[in-house]
């Protein structure tokens, strides 16, 4: 969310439509700084708002101003509602606390294939280091069960040892690109298409359910952020961050797919960091490793955390308790959602959750990342396995993209 021009932003279009309701002066309408206009969060590329904050002078006559701004609106942005402040009020200064949700798929918790890169460096480093990384027979069943229905579809197992084979390192085997394997395209196509209806079909079992919120649970109060980021290092001041709360939800069946929502409440964020908090759970469930990997994360030792698809984030709101208390001596209303709940659930619904459901259906957006991170034998997420985190960790380069958002203020 931001001011970007020529380039078309949520800000821009709120902006507009505020001078179009006569909200903002023609006088100031060239220029958002005019009308001190700031925002409480502006999220990383591809991250949902349910509800944001924004600060600005406004000319607030009408009493139907709200619904003159929204008519100048697309559907997918919507004002809930004017609240008057004193001058001196920066809704990100002010702003006490956020709250965030991801959701994701049960799925994305199952261990690696069988036979893929990272499954066999596991078992090679167990080997070495016996009693380290767990066992996981849940996940074993669920693998032995798509080998049975693979098996009952006429995929031998030298077709599976083939699949693994053309799979190739940090690629996606493409049905049209393969004429010249072992296996034809129909082959490929039968073995995709039985795998993702049985990660669909997959249900959580209590016991990884509760091993999941005890992880998240890992990351309340004060911690030192820096992994969980870029271009921060073990001492800077500003790496350390305080989470209030993180909870985990019971599983939600969507089409066919089971899915989790994980809240995070947290004091504020860094670009990336719910992205590689939810990573870093994930992959440490996936991969057997103990929870104390995620803890050991907030020492001085740098590692690289991959980020989470932003398809499952959102920002729900950002929250002003000190500031409430304030409003509450002068009379004033309090800085807050609450009456905007039930607008704000049918909007979530039809313009983020549905869109991500969606998205994930099409796209196999989690698995996709997922057989990513499993197809890398040697990487610099060699301290999932048995290893643990030392100090010849590998480090990941800073993307181009990544440094063009270090440019900015983004969170989550």
């Amino acid at each position: 969310m931001q001011v970007n021009p020529p380039q078309k932003t949520i800000e821009g279009d709120l902006f507009d439509a505020f001078v179009k309701a006569g909200a903002i002066s023609k006088d100031n309408s060239d220029d958002p700084k005019k009308s001190s206009f700031m925002r409480a969060a502006r999220t990383d590329k591809g991250v949902h708002a349910a509800g944001n904050v924004v600060s600005l002078k406004l000319i607030v006559e009408d009493e139907d101003v709200v619904e003159k701004i929204n008519q100048n609106l697309p559907e997918q942005i919507r004002v809930w509602g004017i609240n008057r402040t004193n001058k001196s009020f920066e809704c990100r200064k002010l702003c006490g606390s956020r709250v965030y949700e991801y959701l994701i798929p049960s799925y994305s918790f199952l261990p690696p294939k069988p036979g893929s890169a990272f499954a066999e460096r596991l078992n090679e480093v167990a080997k070495e280091k016996p009693g380290v990384t767990k066992d996981d027979p849940e996940g074993d069943l669920f693998w032995a069960e798509v080998e049975k229905r693979l098996a009952a579809e006429g995929v031998s197992k030298e077709d599976l040892r083939s699949y693994q084979e053309v799979t190739g390192e940090g690629e996606e085997v493409r049905e049209e690109s393969n004429a010249n394997s072992k296996l034809g395209a129909s082959v490929i196509k039968k073995i995709k298409t039985i795998e993702n209806a049985c990660r669909r079909e997959y249900r959580i079992s209590v016991q990884r359910l509760e091993k999941i919120r005890q992880c998240f649970k890992l990351y309340e109060g004060v911690h030192n952020f820096h992994n969980f980021t870029l271009g921060k290092g073990y001492k800077d001041p500003s790496a350390q961050r305080f989470m209030k709360s993180l909870t985990v939800s019971e599983p939600k069946l969507i089409n066919g797919t089971e899915w989790l929502s994980i809240k995070i409440h947290g004091q504020s964020f860094m670009l990336h960091q719910i992205r590689k908090m939810v990573a870093m759970v994930a992959l440490t469930i996936r991969y057997g490793a103990p929870e104390s990997r995620i803890t050991e994360a907030f020492g001085e030792q740098s590692i690289s955390i991959p980020k989470a698809p932003s398809l499952g984030l959102l920002l729900e709101q950002p929250v002003y308790e000190a500031y409430n208390r304030k409003l509450e001596t002068f009379g004033r209303d309090a800085i807050t959602f609450e009456p905007y709940q039930e607008q704000m659930e049918e909007f979530k619904s039809k313009h983020i959750y549905d869109k991500i459901y969606t998205d994930e259906a099409k796209e196999n957006v989690f698995h996709a990342f997922f057989a990513f991170m499993d197809s890398f034998k040697d990487s610099p997420f060699d301290y999932f396995t048995a290893h643990g985190i030392t100090s010849s960790t590998k480090q990941q380069k800073i993307s181009d993209e990544d440094k063009e958002e270090l440019q900015g203020d983004n969170e989550g």
